[in-house]
């Protein structure tokens, strides 16, 4: 296997911790995130890190039981940054002094000026008279530790940038790593440099060492994949495949739920162009026949959920011989899953469509992306092959339309809705702005209103357009379409889709509402 560089991230629980492995990652840096109580002097000896990061988070030095790293981590002869809660602890653990004070918090965007800037860190930094920064903090450093100088100052952190040059220790009272810094990204930049990182982790070296561990794992056994058609079960897919060829059966269940035309897209790129097994389960008039008279949002995802379960294992069975389910589980729901808080120590992911079928059907699990980002995860599907236009889709939900249609789900109802929901995209498209938004859907809402269409009255459904700009789905805001788009679109939804005779367009954020209407 491929020997990365490596970067351990010690979690103290900050909300944005995981920012700081997609920045590194960004930057060709391999790196993963631990919670502090999972790094032990044994594990750091195994994982022999090049760099540590501490980061931030909610706790404060003088608590009892605060969060602390193992001492160990300040013996390694590595390079060590500090971030928020990250400087606090090393500031604590080095003979420094941390204090809490009302009137020194921070929160919220502020300005750091230098103090001296001939730190390598600081390359790039303070061209002007100082540098935006995004501050969180109520407890601050009120005396830094022995050897360490102060090279930059906030009017509430008279340490906001702070070093030991000579043992390559740096802490910072800011978040580089949040889109309100806006220089942040150099930062890591340089401290990446000084760590010696040489930037080895690309999609190409990840494709050659994850093709090799699946066929290690594997051997001569068959897979079995659950494709939904969303980026990761396709991606996990294709390179599954590359692996082991016909070794791999997929298994789409077409539940009714999908957008226009999108089942046959499905089946004709993965059987007609990459010429993997394929079993399509069309089983839309089971689901379809479950849902009726169903309103609730929770019954129809619950419903949805286990005929998943259930549909997907009839198909599987008749794979003799499969010892091994494929998932495309994400690093996100690696990091979560033993999260800061203390949660499970193995990785778990509610899949709508797989969830609990490895235990169910005494199945070994492979999951070839599971140290990606969504990110990474489109990077590798390129690197793969796939068709552009199917690498940056917009995400779609494991209920599909079900939850685009609020209320009782009707045959009628799913039909309006793929077609103004085609016309939607396909105006998105036309314009341009597809690549600019995270994802954009129509909603057919549960309620009729009352029109004019030529010399007669109408009364018809109403829809919701929604479009949302967002990193990681995590908070979102509406996208700021122009009222000339927003009205020739209304009007080509309204003209060309039977059913429909009013459009509005959503401008909720997330929170508080969310991106999804159930």
């Amino acid at each position: 296997m491929i020997k990365h560089d490596r970067l351990l991230i010690v979690d103290f629980g900050s909300q944005v911790t995981q920012l700081i492995a997609r920045r590194l990652r960004e930057l060709n840096v391999y790196c993963e995130i631990h919670p502090y109580q999972n790094v032990t002097d044994g594990f750091l000896a195994e994982f022999a890190p090049k760099a540590v990061i501490l980061s931030g988070g909610p706790c404060s030095v003088f608590d009892d039981g605060a969060p602390m790293p193992p001492p160990t981590v300040f013996t390694l002869g590595v390079p060590v940054l500090g971030i928020c809660y990250g400087q606090q602890v090393m500031m604590h653990c080095l003979g420094g002094k941390v204090e809490r004070g009302h009137k020194t918090a921070e929160f919220g965007r502020a300005y750091v000026t230098p103090k001296d800037v001939t730190l390598g860190l600081l390359d790039g930094w303070f061209e002007g008279e100082r540098e935006q920064v995004w501050m969180s903090h109520g407890d601050h450093v009120s005396e830094i530790a022995p050897d360490f100088e102060v090279f930059g100052t906030s009017p509430n952190a008279p340490f906001a940038i702070t070093a030991d040059v000579s043992r390559n220790f740096y802490a910072v009272q800011f978040h580089p790593e949040v889109h309100h810094t806006p220089n942040g990204a150099k930062l890591y930049e340089n401290f990446i440099t000084l760590a010696g990182f040489t930037g080895d982790w690309t999609m190409g070296a990840y494709r050659e060492d994850a093709i090799a561990k699946i066929r290690e794992q594997v051997g001569d056994k068959k897979v079995i994949c659950g494709l939904s058609g969303g980026v990761d079960s396709s991606v996990a897919a294709v390179l599954i495949h590359e692996a082991i060829g016909d070794q791999l059966t997929c298994v789409f269940v077409d539940h009714g739920l999908l957008r226009l035309g999108e089942a046959d897209e499905v089946v004709a790129m993965f059987r007609d162009n990459y010429n993997i097994r394929l079993i399509h389960a069309d089983e839309q008039e089971l689901f379809l026949g479950a849902l009726d008279g169903q309103s609730d949002p929770e019954t129809k995802r619950k419903i949805i959920g286990k005929l998943f379960i259930d549909v997907f294992q009839k198909y599987a069975n008749e794979i003799e011989g499969a010892e091994f389910l494929a998932q495309g589980t994400l690093y996100p729901d690696v990091i979560e899953s033993v999260s800061f808080s203390g949660g499970p120590s193995v990785t778990i992911k509610s899949h709508h469509n797989v969830g609990g079928l490895p235990e169910k059907m005494g199945l070994k699990l492979v999951e070839p992306l599971r140290e990606l980002f969504k990110d990474e995860v489109r990077a590798l599907g390129r690197e793969l092959g796939l068709p552009k236009d199917f690498i940056g889709r917009h995400p779609f939900p494991g209920p599909g339309l079900a939850i685009r249609c609020p209320g009782e789900i009707t045959r009628e109802k799913l039909e309006i809705l793929r077609q103004a929901d085609a016309i939607y995209i396909d105006q998105i498209r036309k314009h341009g702005l597809y690549d600019e938004i995270w994802q954009a859907f129509v909603a057919i809402l549960p309620v009729r209103t009352v029109g004019v269409m030529g010399d007669y009255r109408t009364y018809d459904y109403a829809c919701a357009l929604r479009a949302v700009t967002s990193v990681d789905g995590m908070t979102a805001d509406f996208y700021p379409f122009s009222h000339e788009f927003l009205g020739e679109t209304a009007t080509r939804i309204i003209n060309e889709v039977k059913g429909i005779n009013r459009c509005t367009y959503d401008i909720t954020s997330k929170p508080p509402g969310t991106i999804e209407w159930e």
